[in-house]
């Protein structure tokens, strides 16, 4: 690219301005990224219990359908009709026989084929479609899909590694450990945009430091502290990390959010109650390259999908979700716990505001660099205060973007 996109020399200890505000940029995330060698999360399983059922979704900025057919395979469809390009579905989830393009009434079957085209033979012998029309070259645009243990992932690539050699032996670890096989099911939904860049949700969660800092509900209830026991782990590449922490559920001394001296109490001590399902972590956070945050906090399991719109605002999609054979009473624990965690959630709001002061700032319009210097090297760590996890995120976005 041109000298107006060059990296800064201290690597990837510094991000340049231009990676969150330049449309140019946002452009090229989606042809390298989104539209290249990337699983892309998509849906649940789940959430096509029958054949014609559908769910709509994303990869980068360009909306899916993802469907089950009449065989129950999983198909994923880009959502445009390859006639005039008019969006095959607008409902957010539904049930179909076929899908029919609203605009000229093509219709095409569960497997993504044209079967139907009104008016091809024309009105009284006049018209119709031409004799180099063929309905076999217009189906469909289909995705390669991947599923593991319930979750739904899609790519435009023909290149694209298997699904467990592209998450790697330490993520897939986390992985695995809840999603383990058992069926899966739904339990609630939350949809809200972020009015900041798509990368600066994914750093978020890739930054341990200010959980203890910017969450004072985190720091004041011993669910994240600078002192617990704290994992990070990087994929070797850098594109995948997990943060795992392992709460106390005790204040930290010192703490400026402590000084309240016992005024702040929860009214239902049922939000941060905590049963525990896995051996070690209370929390595990894992950014999946691209865009997925897979979310393991306390009891409360989410799939967090961040969906970019431009360069200064994305979309971030919560399914919450539980096991289908679990007792009740863990279910109403895990929905309880969305009130913290989910789209308005007590530590959630602190996210969304701060990134978008985060955008404001950086779309001033003067040079700036962001400045990552906690902890050292883009790899795995084993204590809170380290930024490696986003480090190593950028350094194979570098590669992937050649910057």
């Amino acid at each position: 690219m041109n000298q107006a996109y060059q990296w800064p020399e201290a690597g990837e200890r510094r991000l340049p301005r231009f990676i969150y505000t330049d449309e140019a940029i946002f452009a090229r995330e989606m042809e390298r990224i989104f539209f290249a060698d990337s699983w892309n999360y998509v849906a649940l399983s789940c959430e096509l219990p029958n054949p014609g059922d559908y769910i709509l979704s994303s990869i980068g900025n360009v909306g899916v359908v993802v469907s089950r057919d009449r065989k129950g395979e999983v198909r994923v469809f880009v959502n445009r009709c390859p006639h005039r390009g008019a969006r095959l579905c607008e409902r957010r989830k539904g049930n179909n026989k076929l899908f029919t393009c609203p605009y000229h009434e093509w219709s095409f079957n569960l497997e993504g084929r044209l079967v139907g085209v009104p008016l091809s033979r024309g009105v009284d012998g006049k018209g119709g479609m031409s004799e180099q029309f063929d309905p076999s070259a217009h189906h469909l645009q289909q995705l390669h899909v991947a599923q593991r243990h319930g979750v739904i992932f899609a790519s435009f690539s023909n290149t694209i590694a298997p699904l467990t050699d592209y998450f790697g032996p330490k993520i897939l670890k986390y992985f695995d450990r809840v999603c383990d096989g058992r069926p899966l099911k739904v339990i609630g939904k939350h949809k809200h945009v972020v009015y900041g860049n798509w990368k600066l949700q994914i750093e978020n969660v890739k930054d341990t430091v200010h959980a203890a800092i910017l969450h004072a509900f985190f720091t004041l209830f011993g669910i994240w502290r600078s002192d617990q026991k704290t994992q990070i782990v990087v994929e070797a590449n850098g594109r995948h990390s997990v943060l795992a922490s392992t709460a106390t559920f005790t204040k930290q001394e010192g703490s400026s959010s402590t000084t309240a001296n016992g005024e702040f109490q929860l009214a239902d001590e049922r939000l941060i109650a905590h049963s525990p399902e896995f051996q070690e972590a209370t929390g595990a956070v894992m950014t999946l390259w691209p865009n997925l945050i897979f979310l393991q906090q306390l009891n409360c399991l989410v799939m967090r999908h961040v969906e970019p719109v431009n360069s200064n605002s994305c979309i971030k999609t919560w399914t919450f979700f539980a096991y289908a054979d679990e007792a009740s009473e863990l279910t109403e624990r895990r929905i309880k716990q969305a009130n913290l965690l989910g789209a308005a959630g007590l530590v959630t709001i602190d996210d969304n505001e701060i990134l978008a002061s985060c955008q404001q700032g950086i779309a001033y319009p003067q040079d700036f660099q962001c400045v990552l210097e906690a902890g050292e090297g883009n790899g795995d760590c084993d204590y809170m205060v380290s930024e490696s996890a986003i480090r190593g995120f950028y350094q194979y976005y570098r590669q992937v973007m050649e910057l």
